[in-house]
């Protein structure tokens, strides 16, 4: 007895054509009425999501956010990577912008240096970094992939921030703080600010009180978001594999 090998479907405008093709070669095709039609395509809607939410559809949704996490891993660790990256740079916060607008009038080169030790101190927060995202996209949910199909291309990464981003900049703070000051830039931040009077008052808040925090602060936001946005723009460009999304 032939058994069915496989099967598909070509929708009509009133009606659907269910194609079976056997391990024979023989193929039937069985002509279904508009209404049925419709308890067709639930049918298989309901299908394609149980497959997305079965451990195949998770192992590739975490697949793809693993991948995501691997590059940006790889940006925080290789100084030049993070300094030639666009999404790091637009990742810098108001605050820091409006910082090095400022300072840039007096002293490009101490911005250019200042650019250079955020570089640097990011390698020390990759380790810090990759466990934890890791650990997150290892333990998502059914739940959290049905939310995923659901949502639009970038839906996984928006779920790893949410579950990851506070853990994130908890832990990269310390380090951030800890480097940036052994470089010496907030010293020398301040040292400018401090001597020009003029430019304290055109950065207000981010004037001459500017210290090791304020800057930990912006550099650890700078690092965080950057990284989930190089794993949202890998999430995108693989998005397809989500059933085609």
């Amino acid at each position: 007895m032939a058994t069915i090998k496989n099967y598909f479907l070509i929708f009509g405008k009133n009606f659907v054509f269910l194609i079976f093709k056997y391990n024979s070669m023989k193929v039937r095709t069985v002509i279904i009425s508009s209404v049925a039609a419709v308890a067709v395509g639930v049918a298989v809607v309901q299908s394609c999501t149980a497959i997305a939410t079965s451990a195949v559809g998770v192992a590739v949704i975490k697949k793809v956010l693993l991948g995501g996490v691997s590059k940006g891993v790889k940006v925080l660790k290789n100084k030049n990577e993070f300094l030639q990256s666009p999404l790091i740079d637009s990742a810098m916060p108001s605050s820091l912008k409006k910082m090095n607008s400022v300072l840039g009038k007096i002293s490009p080169d101490l911005v250019k240096k200042e650019k250079e030790y955020i570089a640097e101190t990011a390698s020390f927060t990759a380790t810090i970094a990759e466990p934890i995202l890791v650990d997150a996209v290892n333990s998502l949910t059914s739940d959290d992939v049905a939310r995923i199909m659901q949502g639009e291309a970038g839906t996984a990464t928006q779920i790893l921030r949410e579950k990851t981003y506070h853990k994130l900049v908890s832990a990269f703070t310390p380090k951030v703080d800890e480097k940036l000051n052994e470089f010496g830039i907030v010293r020398a931040i301040n040292n400018v600010t401090s001597a020009n009077s003029m430019l304290g008052s055109l950065l207000g808040n981010e004037g001459s009180s500017t210290t090791s925090n304020s800057l930990s602060q912006y550099a650890t936001e700078q690092m965080v978001t950057g990284l989930f946005y190089i794993i949202q723009d890998y999430e995108k460009e693989n998005s397809q594999q989500f059933l085609g999304k």
